[in-house]
């Protein structure tokens, strides 16, 4: 066996105290770890799941909420018949305050004319659409052919009143004829021909129809917007005596 010497202290010498024994942490098991944790994240999972069902129960009721109504698919300008391609249906969550025109009055609507510009993607409007036919009792629609130099700058829409001037040429000896005037409402427009050319339905009495007609024959006719008093439609000018129109 080895034996093993120490060297003695000498006298006074301080001997050092030994330390005491460290003892090291207790770590418990992972396990164990895990198990303290799995409260906490569960209560979380739970919190979670039960926001995600509150948000779907609201996003439901609001979609559940939402109406069919009818909108606008392209402009419709103020007196055009309103068409089945005008129109789509559109879904809107409901709010007292709107008053669209609900989807299930689409067949009413189609054939309706429109009160004022109606503009693509908004809402129908029970006040935008009116049933008031443009030709009244004992008037009659004629078609006045026209060129751009014969309409106004302002673009006619249904249901404008306008004035047909008739334009005569001077009479023998350069005698002056006083242009006529009839008063009418524009029922519809046509579309612009290759030759720059259109027609303009009017409504006019029965009595000034054959009139009309001769003035369109000749070409010498003019269009200009009617004036307004007080916000009515002007009323005809007296016309010229029939003898002076050639």
């Amino acid at each position: 066996m080895e034996q093993r010497t120490f060297p003695t202290p000498s006298p006074g010498t301080t001997v050092p105290a030994a330390e005491p024994a460290r003892v090291a942490p207790h770590v418990p098991p992972r396990t164990l770890r895990a198990r303290r944790r799995r409260p906490a994240v569960i209560a979380m999972a739970v919190a979670m799941v039960a926001a995600g069902g509150l948000g779907g129960a609201v996003l439901y009721n609001s979609t559940g909420q939402r109406i069919a109504v009818l909108a606008l698919a392209r402009d419709v300008p103020a007196g055009q018949a309103i068409a089945a391609e005008d129109l789509v249906v559109a879904r809107i969550a409901s709010d007292p305050a709107l008053r669209p025109l609900d989807a299930t009055d689409r067949s009413r609507t189609i054939g309706l004319r429109a009160s004022r510009d109606l503009k693509r993607g908004g809402l129908l409007l029970k006040a935008d659409v009116t049933g008031d036919s443009l030709v009244e009792a004992g008037q009659t629609v004629a078609g006045v052919a026209v060129k751009r130099t014969q309409l106004p700058a302002t673009r006619l829409t249904p249901g404008t009143r306008v004035l047909v001037v008739s334009t005569p040429d001077n009479g023998p000896n350069g005698t002056v004829r006083t242009p006529e005037t009839l008063t009418v409402k524009v029922v519809a427009v046509g579309k612009v021909d290759t030759d720059g050319s259109q027609v303009v339905d009017v409504a006019l009495p029965l009595a000034d129809g054959p009139k009309l007609a001769a003035w369109v024959a000749g070409g010498k006719i003019q269009i200009i917007l009617a004036p307004r008093t007080d916000g009515a439609a002007a009323t005809a000018p007296t016309p010229a005596p029939s003898g002076s129109a050639g």
